[in-house]
C-alpha cells in the first residue's frame, strides 16, 4: 500500500500472480521481467494495453479545482516525522510501478518499466525507463533510486519499519537496481520495493537557496524538486497551497498514465475544522467534497445549489476491506494494560444506539480487522488457522479457541453489568461512583480529539462508562498538536483506523508488532507489545500461498480482537461525495476508488450551464 496498501506475491502460481511476461531479464538469468505485478491474482491489463479501462484517454486538460484540508502545515517535506507536511505532496513523485486504484494489490510499471525477482525472493530488479526525468530536467538514474532507498529509510519511521529486510540497494546495470533482502520467501518484498517514489540525489545532496546542506531529516519550506505530474507553484505556510500540472510530464503519454491528472490547477485551502469549507463549499467556493459524516449526508445537502442541480451528490460503491475505524486505547498507558478493563470498555460502547439517533442507519459494525472481506474470521477457528493458532496457544486469551467474537450490540443494560462485573475482576470497586482499585488509584482516562463533530460521538460512550465509574473528559486540540502528540504517543484514548488491503504483510509490524511500538511516528497507535500477535504476523509475512494468508490473517485477526486493544465502531461500502457540476469523468470509475484527481477533468461547458442555472 503506499505504506498504505499492502501487497503480496503469490510464490505457488507464478504464471497468475504476475500476469505477463517478456525474456528473462539480463539480470538474473533465472528471473523473468514483470511489467504488471499483483499479489491476489492476474493484473486485468495485458501486455499491450494502451490506456487502463477506467480512464478516458482522450480528457481534456485544464481547469483548476479548489479543495480543503484541516489544520495547518509547516513543511513541504512529507517524509520526516518532525514537522507537519502539507496535504497533495505525493503528486509530486512519481514511483517506481503506479499503484491501480481499480485493482487489489496491483502495481504497473511507471519509472520502471520491469521488475524481476528469483524464486526464492531474496532480491529484485528494476530496469528504468530511459525516458524518466525529474521535473527540473535531469534522468532518473540508479544512482537516485539508491538514494531514494536509503534516504527514506533514515528520514522516516514507516519507511524504515517498511523496508526493513532491504539490505542492500546497487546499480546492477547501465540502467538497472537491485535491492538485496535478509530474508528469503517473502513474497511481498518485491512489490513493496516496487512503491519507492524516487528522489533526485542531485537536488537532495546539493545545497539550498540559502547556501545551507539540504536535509531530509528536516522539515522545510523549500519546494521539493520530483518527477510527478504536478509541481508546488505556489504556497502560504499554514494557508494553502497549489500545485500546477506539468505540462510536460515525462509519463504523460505511457499506457499506464493516460487519461490522468487532468487538472491544470489543484488549490488546498487550510480550514481549522469542517464548519467552515462546508459553507464555502455550498458558496461555491470550494469544488469537490467527501463527506464522511452520517449525520451531515443526512441532513445537511438541502441548499439552494443542490436544489437548482447546479451540485450533485452522489454515494459511489467502494470494493475494499474495511478498515478498522476505532476508539484506540494506548497500551503504554497503565490504565489500558489490564485486558479486562479494555474488554470493559469494549461493551461499555452502544453502537446499535449511536447508530439509530446519531447515523441515521447508515453504518455497519465492525467485527473485524478486515472487515468486509474473506480475510476476516468466522465461526471459530479450524484448519491451518488453528494450526497457526495452537502454535502460542499458552499466550492467547481462551476465548480466541471457543467463541467466535462479536462486537457487543443489543441491550445496553446487560453489556454494562457485563462489564461491571470486568471491571470487579480487575480489582476496580465503584466507591462513591467512581471505580478505584485497592491502591486507591481512579479509573480515569482522556479522550483527545481534533475535530469538534466527534463530541456527540464520544460523548453518549463517556457517559455510559461513567456509569461505571470511569472517570473520563475529552480534549480537544488543534492539529499540529494532535499530530504531535500523536507523534510521541502522549494520548490516552483517540478515534483511529487502521486501512488494510486484501494482502496484508510487512505492515503488520508496522501496525501491531513489537517492534514498532517505541518508535516515534511509528503506526502501532495501541502501543501493542505481544509475543503471540508477533508469531502470527511472521507466518503472515512469510505465508505460502493465498490459503495459507487467508488462514494468517484469520489468526492475526482474532488474536487482535480477543485481545480488546481497540473498541470498533463501524464503515461504510460507499464514498459519499458532492461535487459542482463542472466536471467530466469517465463511463467506468475504478473500483476501489472514486478518483476524482486522478480520472475526472474539468469541462468548461457545464461549468457555463452550472453557472447560468437560475
Amino acid at each position: 500500500m503506499a505504506l498504505d496498501d499492502p501487497r503480496k506475491v503469490a510464490m505457488m502460481v507464478l504464471a497468475l500472480t504476475v500476469g505477463w511476461f517478456v525474456q528473462p531479464s539480463a539480470a538474473r538469468a533465472d528471473d523473468e521481467r514483470r511489467m504488471g505485478v499483483s499479489l491476489v491474482g492476474p493484473p486485468k491489463a495485458s501486455a499491450d494495453f494502451k490506456n487502463f479501462e477506467w480512464v478516458n484517454p482522450a480528457a481534456p486538460k485544464g481547469g483548476r479545482i479548489r479543495q480543503f484540508a484541516n489544520g495547518t502545515f509547516d513543511s513541504l517535506n512529507q517524509f520526516p516525522a518532525q514537522g507537519q507536511s502539507a496535504s497533495g505532496l505525493t503528486l509530486i513523485y512519481d514511483l517506481l510501478f503506479a499503484r491501480s486504484p481499480d485493482e487489489a494489490a496491483t502495481g504497473y510499471g511507471l519509472i520502471a518499466e520491469w521488475l524481476a525477482f528469483p524464486p526464492d525472493f531474496s532480491s529484485v530488479t528494476f530496469g528504468l525507463r530511459p525516458s524518466a526525468r525529474f521535473n527540473d530536467g535531469q534522468p532518473v538514474t540508479p544512482e537516485d533510486v539508491v538514494f531514494s532507498m536509503e534516504a527514506l529509510k533514515k528520514a522516516s519511521p514507516l519507511y524504515s519499519t517498511y523496508y526493513q529486510h532491504v539490505v542492500k540497494a546497487e546499480k546492477s546495470g547501465p540502467n538497472e537496481v537491485r535491492f538485496t533482502f535478509d530474508v528469503k520467501d517473502n513474497r511481498e518484498l518485491p512489490q513493496i520495493v516496487s512503491e519507492l517514489p524516487i528522489l533526485p540525489k542531485h537536488w537532495w545532496t546539493a545545497k539550498n537557496t540559502n547556501g545551507e546542506p539540504r536535509d531530509i531529516m528536516k522539515s522545510s519550506l523549500e519546494i521539493p524538486v520530483g518527477s510527478g505530474p504536478y509541481i508546488v507553484k505556489s504556497f502560504e505556510p499554514g494557508r494553502a497551497i497549489t500545485y500546477e500540472r506539468v505540462k510536460n510530464w515525462w509519463a504523460a503519454d505511457l499506457s499506464v498514465s493516460k487519461g490522468q491528472w487532468n487538472f491544470d490547477e489543484i488549490n488546498i485551502t487550510y480550514y481549522r475544522d469542517r464548519v467552515a469549507p462546508f459553507e464555502a463549499f455550498k458558496r461555491g467556493d470550494i469544488d469537490y467534497w467527501t463527506e464522511p459524516s452520517a449525520k451531515n449526508w443526512a441532513t445537511e445537502y438541502e441548499f439552494d445549489a443542490i436544489k437548482r442541480g447546479a451540485v450533485k451528490k452522489e454515494a459511489f460503491p467502494v470494493d475494499r476491506v474495511a478498515a478498522m475505524q476505532s476508539f484506540v486505547m494506548n497500551q503504554r498507558r497503565p490504565v489500558f494494560q489490564d485486558p479486562r478493563v479494555r474488554q470493559a470498555f469494549n461493551l461499555a460502547f452502544d453502537f446499535d444506539w449511536a447508530n439509530k439517533n446519531l447515523f441515521f442507519g447508515l453504518y455497519t459494525r465492525l467485527n473485524s480487522y478486515f472487515d468486509n472481506s474473506e480475510l476476516a474470521t468466522r465461526g471459530l477457528p479450524q484448519g491451518r488457522e488453528l494450526e497457526i493458532l495452537n502454535e502460542v496457544r499458552a499466550e492467547l486469551p481462551a476465548d480466541v479457541f471457543s467463541k467466535e467474537f462479536k462486537a457487543p450490540t443489543d441491550d445496553i443494560r446487560k453489556n454494562l453489568a457485563a462489564a461491571s462485573k470486568l471491571l470487579a475482576e480487575a480489582g476496580y470497586v465503584n466507591k462513591g461512583g467512581v471505580a478505584t482499585n485497592a491502591a486507591g488509584q481512579q479509573l480515569a482516562f482522556e479522550f483527545l480529539l481534533d475535530d469538534p463533530q466527534y463530541d456527540r460521538i464520544v460523548q453518549p460512550y463517556i457517559q455510559n462508562l461513567q456509569k461505571l465509574g470511569v472517570r473520563a473528559n475529552i480534549r480537544q486540540v488543534d492539529s499540529a498538536q494532535y499530530q504531535r502528540r500523536l507523534t510521541e504517543f502522549d494520548y490516552d484514548m483517540i478515534f483511529g483506523q487502521f486501512a488494510q488491503s486484501e494482502s496484508p504483510g510487512n505492515e503488520q509490524r508496522e501496525f501491531f508488532g513489537t517492534s514498532t511500538v517505541d518508535v516515534r511516528g511509528s503506526h502501532n497507535l495501541a502501543g501493542i507489545k505481544n509475543k503471540a500477535i508477533d508469531a502470527i504476523i511472521e507466518k503472515v509475512i512469510f505465508a505460502r500461498d493465498r490459503a495459507d494468508l487467508v488462514a494468517a490473517t484469520r489468526a492475526l485477526d482474532r488474536a487482535l480482537l480477543w485481545n480488546f486493544y481497540v473498541v470498533p465502531t463501524w464503515y461504510r461500502g460507499a464514498e459519499w461525495v458532492a461535487y459542482w457540476d463542472k466536471f467530466g469523468r469517465p463511463a467506468k470509475l475504478p473500483a476501489r476508488a472514486v478518483g476524482f484527481l486522478q480520472t475526472w477533468w474539468f469541462d468548461p461547458a457545464k461549468a457555463d450551464a452550472t453557472a447560468a442555472r437560475p
